[in-house]
């Protein structure tokens, strides 16, 4: 009975990181890290004990006579209020975006600053001290606020949101908690100098905004307002939550258009027209309350000129000049394509490996206090490494002059300068005036003559990512940054930011990506700079395409897009934060070309993050594949995936039964069927009660009724509200309900109590024959956001159940093999009478299997 108990039990705790530690696959063994987009994860017998302990949830409302009564009572479907909602959650998204730069900010001008008065008096070791130390204390107070009070507000929150709107329930990451430590570690982290961004975090704080502004109840904070309360059912719930994401994207980027296309192509699994419409005026609201109060405050400080959005301010990373696209420039476009999708795919697998190794280690940590301290421990060394490269570094490099070279010009040296480039808006090749002198003597500026100096590698790491991006975007700035720079800062930034993601404080990857992009792209830019020479527009606007922040660009693109394999909502936003419509056409084929080659190699990250923590997760498409081919699933029927045989119950069932069938099975829904001797109305589907709505009704006793005469299954009043039955994210403590069921499965007196579950069940639960298309199968149940896909014979009797964890490809590779294998691969001939006998042989096996080792399938129904 522990058995049972433990598993039973698991669905109530929270999803704490567990640490499997049966992983024996080599470095590069395939389906683990290093795997083709193409070709479904495999997971140890431990990960899919993981897997198996997370709950599904529906997509819709469970269509019971409680429901129906429930809606009755609701105002009518009127759209206004939906629409008040939306505005309501972009307008707080675009405030909490607004107060978390500002923050960013303030903690990161008042360090950098300081820090700069020391380096520019030779105070080196004073500076370091001085940016080490505040840093560190900056980072411990993030990382204390996850590890000691919300694990689950780590890292950007993105495979977790990506999990849960698929259909898979992963606990605390829609708490008010967790948004109030999000928004805290987000900032120290960001402004500490971690090379990490606020995006991810900002589109999770979103989707929590989404979630409880829709809900207006708290049972963290325990009161629960009469307001919008017909928006408290799933549907709406998770449409808000996709809503309030769009909104994050909204507000982080200034790209209402691109948060709207973020949450269709990556976030949510479920999507209409009509939600289009309104998640695109909860993006717009957020955006303009950003900007807004961006327009008139600085670091906290008020600038004055409330309302005039400056394009400075309001776009991201602007482009002032713009450049004519040419035909040629498709070239090197399609280069830093590959080079995005190689190392966008080997920061996809050092990520993943970096994430395996640190899970390794805390496995091996017993002490539970022990693991904290090494959770702790981390981002504070990765930001020791951080400040000393960033105050040492630009040592090693010698200072480089405010000028610029020419064609003809080799060097610039002291008789050789180019006063030319002093102008910014007269010629091309200027060097920005936000630079950063380090310890370069600053000199002076005398009309055309210049003799300043300053520091290429302090001007990319003195600041946040944000701020060097600007400087790696900015156009006709040719010789600003030279090769060795470049390069040493590309191969620093990329290992402590591949290093970064994964340690316990919440951080984002979207700066890190385009700040490593927009390197390599300079770095292509500067080498067609160099075999080709300058050219400006005045003098040869057929090659004045060759600006190195032009391939900066692109290269941010490529690098995100080999990273996330994002598309249209990837280009969108990266026109929208730079205003660069030009270069709509190479930021596309960027994209796209990385796309295609990163997932030759790997899952996109967010996707691969998934799988690392055992989320289950359905893809829009399945990939099934056997002895490399690829296996065409409407060959194949529903019969052969399905998990049988299944446990069913009566519309009323004695206390005690059910009580037993709650402690026998791990179960998370079970067919009802009319209870008949009669073997043709046997098993007669009715519709589905889950494991919760059980527990839920078992703990009222006001509904056991003592009469052996069945009770009406559609009362006019119902005992037990439809809004009661809704708890299946909030019950908290599961050691009361244990030991309530196990107190009726152990005394006979319930044999003759009964209940009377009619009223709860689910008539509009799907099912499907026996012999449907699995192929059909997947898209119905993926489209319908189902947890529960019953199968039919053709009498309408159960015969099986399909779930979530049944569509994984990893489990239909493991059902459909065997028979592809005995008979000789030969998938014509699957249909046939032979295969349907292998097929229930087959399923058997796997049935007994389950009987061994049941905690494998605890949450299968």
């Amino acid at each position: 009975m522990s058995l049972r108990r433990s598993t039973r039990m698991s669905m109530y705790e929270d999803h704490t990181e567990v640490h499997p530690t049966d992983d024996q696959s080599s470095f590069f063994a395939k389906g683990r890290d290093f795997e083709s987009r193409y070709v479904n994860h495999s997971y140890t017998e431990q990960e899919k004990e993981v897997l198996a302990s997370y709950e599904s949830v529906d997509y819709l409302p469970p269509h019971s006579h409680v429901y129906r009564n429930w809606l009755r009572q609701q105002p009518a479907r009127l759209e206004w209020d939906r629409w008040v909602m939306m505005g309501i959650i972009g307008f707080t998204i675009g405030f909490i975006g607004f107060l978390l730069h500002q923050l960013i900010d303030l903690i990161s001008d008042f360090k950098w600053e300081y820090a700069e008065d020391l380096i520019m008096n030779d105070k080196l070791a004073e500076a370091w001290a001085f940016v080490t130390g505040f840093s560190l204390g900056v980072v411990i107070i993030g990382s204390a606020l996850v590890v000691f009070f919300r694990p689950s507000a780590a890292g950007s929150g993105l495979p977790e949101l990506i999990g849960y709107l698929n259909g898979a329930l992963v606990r605390h990451i829609f708490n008010i908690k967790t948004l109030i430590v999000k928004f805290f570690s987000c900032a120290c982290a960001v402004s500490s100098g971690l090379p990490v961004g606020p995006e991810g975090p900002m589109i999770h704080m979103g989707s929590l905004v989404g979630a409880g502004l829709s809900q207006f109840r708290s049972m963290t904070l325990g009161f629960s307002l009469p307001f919008f309360e017909r928006f408290r059912n799933p549907e709406d719930r998770r449409n808000f939550i996709s809503a309030g994401s769009a909104a994050g994207v909204a507000s982080a980027f200034g790209a209402p258009v691109g948060g709207l296309l973020f949450a269709m192509e990556e976030v949510s699994s479920f999507w209409s027209m009509k939600l289009s419409w309104q998640v695109f005026f909860s993006c717009m609201v957020s955006t303009v309350t950003t900007d807004l109060f961006n327009s008139a405050f600085s670091s906290f400080r008020y600038t004055g000129q409330f309302g005039l959005f400056k394009a400075d301010k309001y776009i991201l990373f602007q482009v002032r000049n713009g450049l004519d696209v040419n035909i040629i420039m498709f070239i090197p476009t399609v280069i830093i394509g590959i080079i995005g999708g190689l190392l966008g795919a080997l920061f996809v697998f050092s990520n993943l490996k970096l994430a395996r190794i640190r899970r390794a280690l805390i496995a091996r940590i017993r002490t539970p206090l022990m693991q904290k301290f090494f959770r702790l421990l981390e981002p504070c060394v990765i930001i020791v490494i951080m400040s000393t490269g960033t105050i040492f570094l630009p040592a090693a490099f010698d200072c480089s002059p405010y000028t610029c070279y020419y064609r003809g010009e080799v060097t610039a040296s002291e008789n050789n300068l180019s006063p030319q480039c002093l102008d910014p808006n007269e010629t091309v090749g200027y060097t920005e005036e936000s630079v950063s002198h380090y310890t370069c003597p600053e000199g002076f500026t005398n009309g055309t003559f210049s003799n300043q100096t300053f520091s290429q590698v302090a001007t990319l790491l003195f600041g946040t990512g944000e701020e060097a991006i600007h400087h790696l975007f900015s156009r006709e700035t040719h010789w600003e940054f030279t090769y060795g720079p470049l390069l040493t800062v590309l191969l620093f930034y990329f290992i402590l930011a591949c290093w970064s993601c994964g340690p316990s404080i919440s951080a984002g990857l979207v700066v890190p990506m385009l700040y490593i992009g927009a390197l390599y792209g300079r770095v292509i830019g500067l080498t067609m700079v160099s075999m080709f020479g300058v050219m400006d527009a005045e003098q040869d606007e057929y090659w004045a395409w060759m600006d190195p922040g032009a391939f900066a660009l692109i290269g941010a693109a490529s690098f995100f897009g080999g990273v996330s394999r994002l598309t249209m909502s990837l280009t969108v936003i990266m026109i929208e934060i730079t205003n660069d419509v030009q270069f709509l056409l190479p930021i596309m084929v960027a994209i796209m070309t990385a796309k295609w080659v990163g997932d030759l190699f790997t899952h996109p990250l967010y996707h691969a993050l998934l799988e690392v923590k055992c989320i289950p997760f359905l893809d829009s498409e399945p990939v099934i594949m056997h002895a490399k081919k690829n296996i065409n699933l409407e060959l194949f029927t529903a019969r052969q995936a399905m998990a049988f045989p299944p446990v069913m119950v009566h519309p009323r069932e004695s206390v005690r039964h059910l009580a037993q069938l709650l402690i026998d099975t791990g179960h998370g829904g079970y067919p009802m069927v009319p209870k008949s001797n009669d073997p043709e109305k046997a098993n007669k589907f009715m519709g589905i009660i889950t494991r919760v709505e059980i527990e839920i009704l078992l703990m009222n006793d006001q509904l056991f009724e003592t009469t052996v005469q069945e009770s009406d299954l559609e009362p006019e009043v119902n005992p037990l509200d439809y809004q009661k039955l809704q708890l299946i994210e909030k019950v908290k403590d599961s050691d009361p309900i244990n030991g309530l069921i196990e107190s009726f499965a152990e005394n006979p007196m319930y044999d003759n109590i009964y209940l009377n579950m009619g009223p709860y069940v689910n008539h509009s639960a799907a099912s499907i024959p026996e012999s449907f298309s699995l192929h059909r199968t997947y898209i119905i149940f993926r489209t319908l956001g189902l947890r529960h896909l019953t199968v039919v014979n053709g009498q309408n009797q159960v015969i099986g159940i399909i779930t979530r964890k049944d569509l994984m490809g990893f489990q239909m590779e493991e059902k459909l093999g065997p028979l592809l294998e005995q008979g000789q691969g030969n998938v014509d001939d699957i249909i046939t009478p032979r295969y349907v006998e292998m097929s229930q042989n087959t399923s058997h096996i796997q049935a007994e299997d389950r009987l061994i080792e049941p905690e494998l399938r605890q949450r299968a129904w």
